[in-house]
């Protein structure tokens, strides 16, 4: 605990009143250290490590991270899903539909494992059957994942839900709508699901009240890429319900952004927030994709953006990681109006000024909208993030002892790679395409950047605990941790994911409320 000398030399360093100044923490690379928060998770570390030969490569955690990399690594979804996000259904219905798209998964997963002509001598395994939903206390129901791998009469080879090695072919070709694979689903019934999907997406925004509750319901698992940005735009708050009123509203919205553009932006340069604006300059070239980034109009429109944040909401300032934030507003917006396929394609040179304008605005008032829900996660000591590291490590431990355990044994603390998950929303972890499906069921579930982001991170950890069981070492199994091989995810993966988080946000309902500090 830190002196009451010490609290006032702090008072005194911080009690500038420059808006937008930046803060002293360290954001998207790594956790701040401050003796305040942080004492008791030091103290509270074993000295003698529990394996003495392979912890002499590092002393401290602090000498490690300093030589790790921050680098970015470079489906169907079953109508059940559109069900789940029901709020009055029954609790063992959700549960029930929950385990039936992962079941459907790992039996899709033996399917192609069959189809792919196993030698001779291989029999395929019949697909595993999660375990029965049981009818008592839905907090002591532990993972699907947790009930195939504990068991030690299991071959580790079985498939089981959540729980796939890296490398899918098959998933992915499929949920980017590749046609390579013939015997993948059905190009014309993919087709035709989606086009239905998508005309229900047109009815309902076709009308001259959208129904917002609705509009939910049907982007829990995942929309149409079409009417993705006026989605976006109406579940974030931006846009008015009303179809009349929204024309009216964007062009004030669009004026409003760039008054303040006239009156803040040439402020850059002067002392009060030069390193304000330094620091945004030198985040933006480490920020994905940089085939879209490093073009010089994405630069300035970025710069802009985060400059006239940190300016307009001094609480904060601006801070590392709320520069990821912007990239799927901006991606998914430039989609309306660009041919090719992937943005990070195109050149936004060729982009209309206009259009880049009305993009530039629209991207920061959602960007601002989905921060006025997480902003205690960017103020000083970023208490919102430390909060929620807390909570998931509590969560882990009720949800998955052994890997709750094997963490603590090996000395790595929950801080050392779930900040990140938290600070960017983990968009570091898994490929953009996959961000921007995520983000579909984060805008249409209640409070889905903090509360539901949760149980998708315990999600997250669960989905690896086999490789994290296997690793005995704390520098590899931290470097694990903090590097995930997802680079091949893509929306099938994004899709089980949120099926396993949404089953234990009903079965641990409890858990973010469980912790007293």
């Amino acid at each position: 605990m830190a002196s009451d000398g010490a609290r006032k030399q702090f008072w005194k360093r911080s009690n500038s009143k420059v808006p937008g100044s930046i803060q002293h923490v360290y954001g998207a690379q790594h956790p701040p250290f401050d003796p305040l928060l942080h004492g008791t998770l030091l103290k509270a570390a074993p000295k003698v490590p529990t394996t003495p030969a392979k912890a002499k490569r590092i002393s401290t955690f602090q000498e490690f991270e300093s030589n790790t990399s921050d680098a970015w690594d470079a489906g169907e979804d079953d109508d059940g899903l559109l069900a789940m996000a029901a709020e009055s259904l029954h609790t063992d219905v959700v549960m029930e539909t929950a385990n039936r798209v992962l079941r459907n998964h790992s039996e899709r997963q033996e399917r192609h494992k069959r189809r792919e002509a196993p030698g001779p001598e291989q029999k395929p395994k019949p697909s595993a059957e999660p375990p029965p939903v049981p009818s008592g206390d839905l907090r002591l129901v532990k993972s699907v994942s947790e009930s195939h791998t504990s068991c030690p009469a299991e071959s580790a080879s079985d498939t089981v839900p959540l729980q796939r090695s890296q490398s899918l072919p098959h998933s992915v070709t499929v949920a980017l709508g590749s046609t390579s694979d013939p015997s993948a689903l059905s190009s014309s019934a993919l087709s035709e699901r989606e086009a239905s999907r998508l005309d229900k997406f047109k009815q309902l925004l076709a009308g001259p009240n959208t129904d917002l509750e609705e509009l939910r319901k049907l982007s829990w698992s995942g929309i149409p890429k079409p009417v993705r940005p006026i989605t976006w735009k109406l579940l974030s708050g931006y846009l008015p319900a009303n179809v009349d009123r929204r024309p009216a509203t964007l062009q004030r919205k669009q004026k409003e952004y760039f008054a303040f553009i006239e009156h803040y932006y040439d402020s850059r340069n002067d002392d009060v927030h030069q390193d304000t604006y330094r620091q945004i300059h030198i985040d933006i070239p480490r920020m994905s994709p940089e085939a879209l980034i490093l073009q010089p109009k994405v630069t300035e429109i970025f710069e802009r953006i985060l400059f006239i944040w940190a300016i307009r909401h001094p609480a904060s300032g601006y801070v590392q990681g709320i520069n990821d934030l912007v990239t799927p507003f901006f991606v998914v917006f430039m989609c309306e109006h660009i041919e090719e396929e992937e943005v990070d394609a195109a050149d936004v040179s060729r982009v209309p000024a206009d259009v880049l304008r009305d993009v530039e605005a629209d991207t920061y008032w959602c960007m601002s909208k989905l921060l006025d829900g997480i902003q205690d996660n960017y103020t000083f000591a970023q208490p919102g993030i430390q909060m929620k590291v807390k909570m998931l490590e509590e969560l882990v431990s009720r949800i998955d002892e052994p890997v709750h355990r094997h963490l603590e044994q090996h000395e790595v603390r929950y801080l050392q790679f779930a900040f990140r998950w938290m600070n960017n929303l983990l968009m570091r972890e898994v490929p953009l395409r996959c961000t921007v499906r995520l983000w579909d069921t984060y805008q249409s579930e209640p409070d889905g950047f903090s509360h539901f982001h949760l149980y998708v991170c315990a999600a997250f950890l669960v989905r690896w605990r086999k490789e994290i069981l296997e690793e005995r070492d704390f520098q590899e199994l931290l470097l694990f941790l903090q590097n995930l091989p997802t680079a091949h995810w893509g929306d099938e993966d994004i899709s089980l994911l949120l099926a396993e988080a949404y089953r234990l946000k009903f079965a641990f309902a409890d858990a973010p409320n469980h912790y007293k500090k």
